[in-house]
């Protein structure tokens, strides 16, 4: 159980029955009354978001969040499967609650899947992931013109720039938190 004195910027609480993340937090003291807590909501379940006032002493419930390693299997159509790696249990999440994180799954890849009361509602990608440039123009010896970067196509559709000596073939390190690329890897 939280009060309001223990909000801050990334606490997870939970109003009527709804998880959500404190994305931004203010704490106002007037010169008479109570002290204010103000503060912008994300829900975690649909995204949205608004802004919300509370007084000193209101009590919240802490959100029942669990993250589970899972490992991500195949999409089937607009939703994505995951596996348990401990229980062996099959989950599905759909694009929405995958979001950005399309652009680096692969099969076999092992995340974070955040459960809300035991359904699945978001994922975390590890770090850094490795994926197989499947094409990326052939770089030009002394061509300084186009600068000092390339696109490339990962295996997954996402494009990235890349430098001049990355080929086709390669696999390479992305950040996934930035979609920029880090290094090659030595297979």
């Amino acid at each position: 159980m939280y009060e309001s004195g223990d909000l801050r910027k990334g606490l997870k609480i939970e109003i009527d029955g709804e998880p959500y993340v404190i994305v931004q937090f203010e704490f106002v003291k007037p010169g008479k009354g109570q002290a204010l807590y103000k503060c912008r909501l994300k829900n975690m379940v649909t995204g949205a978001q608004f802004d919300k006032t509370f007084r000193s002493g209101e009590k919240f419930n802490e959100a029942d969040l669990v993250e589970e390693e899972m490992e991500y299997l195949y999409a089937d159509g607009s939703s994505y499967c995951f596996m348990n790696t401990t229980t062996y249990e099959q989950e599905f999440l759909s694009a929405e609650q995958v979001g950005e994180a399309t652009s680096f799954l692969k099969e076999n890849t092992r995340c974070a899947v955040l459960l809300f009361q035991g359904k699945p509602i978001g994922i975390t990608l590890p770090y850094f992931i490795d994926l197989k440039v499947v094409k990326a123009d052939p770089w030009v010896k002394g061509d300084t013109a186009s600068g000092d970067t390339k696109p490339a196509t990962l295996e997954t559709g996402y494009v990235l720039q890349v430098p001049p000596f990355v080929e086709e073939g390669e696999v390479i390190r992305i950040d996934t938190r930035t979609g920029q690329y880090v290094e090659r890897v030595k297979q």
